[in-house]
């Protein structure tokens, strides 16, 4: 099975050449995936950064590339209605000519700052669940991947109406239990995981280490988000990455 392999772009920037650049770069480095974040900032004062609209970025990053698949990662449910957010990635899957994966999340704790910020109502569990699970229904059956992102009993459930499911962070252990759940409820459904990593600092054979045991419990996609995201140098050390991993698998 091919390993594929993608990366986050730094949306935590004012000038959007700099995630335009990476993502070129990581089509020159034969990753599989660009993905984009969700926030409408990062950080509190005084040391607050500003966010590039996830949506305006991924138009951006579709038509400067050619090849590489560009995604979110995920989009908040809870932002946008569920019909505003499908037409959304209708456009981004037309500029990209089809490449678009749609990785749509409930949010968490960290989103509240910024939903609350901006007049909308941050909600309970339950509320942010049947957000999610509208998004993503209005989202499903558009010729397009839809992933769903989360934890959470409830939102593994909702992958039986998507296509695959995120994991972020999370250690192998508990990647391989949860994605044990999912394909009880969703046996063809992509498992995929994304994480931090300094990729020139821990360098490809120790991100390969690292990675493979998810890979190992079914992961079909790893996105690399690297702490340093603006460094042109990071594309290439996680493509030497992609290469070993499918190495390793073959």
């Amino acid at each position: 099975m091919t390993v594929r392999v993608g990366l986050t772009l730094p949306s935590f920037v004012e000038d959007p050449e700099i995630p335009i650049t990476l993502a070129r770069a990581a089509e020159a480095a034969e990753l599989d995936g660009v993905f984009v974040y969700d926030h409408l900032w990062r950080g509190d004062p005084p040391n607050r950064r500003p966010a590039l609209e996830c949506f305006a970025l991924l138009g951006a990053v579709a038509a400067e590339t050619e090849r590489v698949r560009v995604g979110t990662l995920v989009a908040r449910a809870t932002l946008r209605p569920a019909a505003t957010l499908a037409n959304s990635f209708s456009t981004a899957q037309r500029v990209s000519g089809g490449r678009l994966i749609a990785g749509i999340g409930a949010g968490d704790s960290q989103s509240r700052a910024e939903n609350e910020a901006f007049g909308l109502d941050f909600g309970s569990m339950v509320d942010r669940v049947d957000a999610l699970h509208n998004a993503v229904r209005a989202a499903a059956g558009n010729d397009y991947p839809v992933w769903v992102g989360g934890r959470a009993a409830q939102v593994r459930e909702i992958v039986t109406i998507a296509d695959g499911w995120n994991s972020w962070d999370s250690a192998p252990d508990r990647f391989a239990h949860q994605g044990a759940l999912v394909r009880e409820i969703s046996p063809h459904a992509t498992l995929t995981w994304g994480g931090l990593a300094r990729p020139l600092e821990e360098g490809a054979t120790a991100l390969v280490a690292r990675l493979r045991p998810y890979v190992d419990c079914g992961a079909a996609w790893i996105i690399i988000g690297p702490v340093d995201s603006s460094n042109p140098a990071n594309p290439a050390v996680i493509g030497d990455v992609r290469a070993a991993l499918n190495a390793a698998a073959s």
